[in-house]
């Protein structure tokens, strides 16, 4: 019974994940990044907020509770967020969410560090396969004269997201560890990142307006309820019940359903060249997985 739990949390986060990359495409447009995810984290923290007072959740925590949710907030649901609306205004969300798999190498190094856990060689060697995999899937970007700049800027956005948000994933653990219910975890630091956008936002001039398209209220609900709210739930759930490393799992997964749907909406054209680098990159996935599943 516990393995089919397992099971489910994985399926919840690999589903939804993997739609989400696509989804957020539609909050590019009128509206800056940096304030689409503002309003994005506010609802979330709103929503859970509630949902703790319905279930009778207590909110109360220490001022080192609330340091460990300032940290997971300010890098996961703040910094890491803004990072990747603005990498998907150059590359299309199934490219983006092939580099944020790379999480799986930065959490277990991350917990080695963190967390003490240790590293086996086979991450090494899954991490370099990985990085030769997202060359070569890059590659046929790279060769346009005329996008090569647009794709290193936006490679470099993403992998700065990743780097916070593993480290953001660090701060989780530890507050999932210390017994606080994953609604309560979430709904400060979806609370806190908001809070640290806002500041950032402040000082970048962005404008808070807003699009009453379908396509922009819609994409909205869906990232709110479905993309931070049930998602990052299942994933902490994950995280705390299994660890950072094997939670991470479900990362080896969410690029196929991201490409996939990328292709289909977005024209990504395939090459030979692309595909050899993407299946290059799952294979390092797998082998920094293997000794800890």
């Amino acid at each position: 019974m516990l393995r089919h739990h397992y099971l489910f949390l994985y399926l919840v986060t690999i589903l939804i994940w993997g739609s989400t990359w696509l989804v957020i495409t539609f909050q590019l447009g009128s509206v800056d990044p940096i304030v689409s995810v503002i309003y994005r984290m506010s609802l979330a923290s709103l929503v859970m907020f509630a949902l703790c007072k319905v279930k009778k959740i207590e909110t109360a925590a220490s001022k080192g509770d609330h340091f460990l949710f300032m940290l997971q907030g300010t890098l996961t649901f703040g910094i890491n967020f803004w990072l990747i609306y603005l990498s998907e205004s150059y590359l299309t969300s199934g490219l983006i969410a092939v580099i944020f798999s790379l999480i799986l190498f930065f959490n277990i190094v991350n917990a080695k560090i963190f967390l003490g856990r240790p590293i086996d060689k086979l991450v090494i060697a899954g991490g370099l396969i990985g990085l030769i995999g997202l060359f070569l899937l890059f590659f046929p970007e790279l060769s346009g004269p005329n996008l090569q700049t647009d794709v290193l800027t936006g490679f470099l956005i993403a992998l700065t997201a990743v780097l916070c948000a593993s480290l953001g994933n660090m701060a989780a653990s530890k507050s999932g560890l210390s017994g606080h219910s994953v609604w309560k975890i979430n709904a400060w630091s979806t609370c806190y990142g908001a809070a640290a956008l806002i500041l950032v936002a402040q000082f970048t001039g962005a404008e808070f307006n807003f699009e009453y398209s379908v396509e922009y209220i819609f994409s909205l609900i869906y990232l709110v309820i479905f993309g931070t709210i049930l998602a990052f739930g299942a994933y902490l759930k994950l995280m705390v019940l299994i660890g950072p490393e094997r939670a991470s799992y479900g990362a080896l997964l969410i690029p196929f359903v991201a490409i996939t749907l990328s292709t289909i909406f977005e024209g990504y054209q395939w090459s030979s060249i692309a595909l050899l680098g993407f299946l290059l990159a799952a294979l390092g996935n797998y082998l920094v997985l293997k000794k800890n599943i």
